[in-house]
């Protein structure tokens, strides 16, 4: 395997997350998913619990509980080694959803300038690029009330190890993952960027 490669494609991923972040469109998917996942994430990790509990309580208690999900995405009255995994995926998560977004808005504005034919490719390409970077932390997340109902109290361990494991895999995934649209995001802002530039240039000239 040739590291220099993959380390400048890292490099270069990561200077194109860094200009999606300067883009408006790519908190509009960045915020929402970074919220959910880690509401869901907090809500899911003690098993379905918490779940039956809003069930059966009424809606000032519902909303409590929910307002206790959303203060531990922060690490409020949680352990910082239980917080810290979870706040993680749901950066990484929240990262690749808000390119995804920004990709696609990107994409369309482009099919838009051209014709429909393009818009209807454009739309094609940014669903498989959602579908290839899916959600690893969907896993994860599903993972514990999961093992919670097949392994005993005995295997509480055993839960715990492969959790765990499950945990470090979604991390893995989606570190690539956010490699491959970091690159295709950096070619596209750059181009954008130089699109704009030469029109620019053109128009003075005139």
């Amino acid at each position: 395997m040739n590291w220099r490669k993959w380390l400048d494609e890292f490099v270069l991923a990561t200077k194109g997350i860094i200009l999606s972040t300067k883009e408006k469109r790519f908190w509009y998917g960045f915020i929402p998913s970074f919220i959910l996942f880690g509401m869901l994430m907090n809500l899911l990790s003690g098993g379905f619990t918490k779940f039956e509990l809003m069930g059966a309580m009424g809606f000032p208690a519902n909303l409590k509980i929910l307002g206790s999900a959303f203060l531990s995405i922060f690490g409020i009255n949680q352990p910082f080694l239980d917080w810290l995994p979870i706040f993680a995926i749901c950066i990484l998560q929240g990262t690749l959803i808000g390119i995804i977004v920004l990709l696609w808005n990107k994409k369309r504005q482009q099919a838009d300038s051209s014709n429909s034919a393009n818009l209807e490719k454009a739309g094609i390409i940014t669903g498989l690029i959602a579908l290839g970077a899916g959600c690893p932390t969907c896993g994860t997340t599903l993972l514990t009330p999961l093992l919670g109902a097949i392994f005993s109290t005995g295997g509480l361990a055993i839960t715990g190890t492969i959790s765990t494991i499950v945990t470090i895999l979604a991390i893995i995934i989606a570190i690539l993952s956010l490699k491959r649209l970091g690159e295709e995001s950096y070619v596209i802002i750059i181009n954008e960027k130089y699109l704009a530039k030469k029109k620019e240039s053109r128009e003075k000239s005139t």
